[in-house]
């Protein structure tokens, strides 16, 4: 029983000290939210219409309100039909920010739609926006931190 606490203990010492190695090589930055999306076929220049009329706008406004910091745009030759060719990434200032829900944040996300939608109704709001599910597929989302490498000694 002594040993089976002694490796116990070891392990848990070994573990913990990794978080600490990577810190001497980087500090941490802020998270982006990259959501792979994979048009469909003749929807490219639809989808594009719709991000920059409707997503655009309430990314424009949640970064004013302070919930991103900022949005950008990738696109991606696409290797097969299943890879995806347009990228939203989103900045969030933390992990916590990114994930976790906060009802102030939701209350302010809720005033932007109804202000840009002009209903409070949230199913009128989503049947506003499923147009979009015609034009495209989601391939999937990653969280990603980003890191500040420190200069060598």
């Amino acid at each position: 029983m002594k040993r089976l606490t002694l490796i116990a203990l070891l392990l848990g010492a070994c573990l913990t000290g990794l978080p600490a190695l990577a810190q001497e090589h980087f500090t941490e930055g802020p998270v982006w939210a990259i959501s792979y999306i994979r048009t469909k076929p003749g929807k490219f220049d639809d989808y594009m219409k719709y991000l920059r009329s409707t997503y655009l706008v309430s990314a424009g406004e949640a970064k004013k309100q302070g919930l991103i910091l900022d949005t950008k745009f990738l696109l991606n030759t696409p290797r097969d039909e299943k890879d995806w060719d347009i990228a939203i990434a989103t900045l969030y200032p933390s992990f916590g920010k990114a994930l976790d829900f906060n009802q102030g944040d939701d209350d302010k996300r809720k005033a932007i739609a109804e202000k840009q939608f002009k209903t409070k109704d949230e199913a009128k709001q989503q049947e506003m926006i499923s147009p979009r599910f015609a034009m495209r597929d989601a391939v999937g989302t990653r969280y990603l931190r980003e890191v500040n490498l420190k200069p060598m000694p």
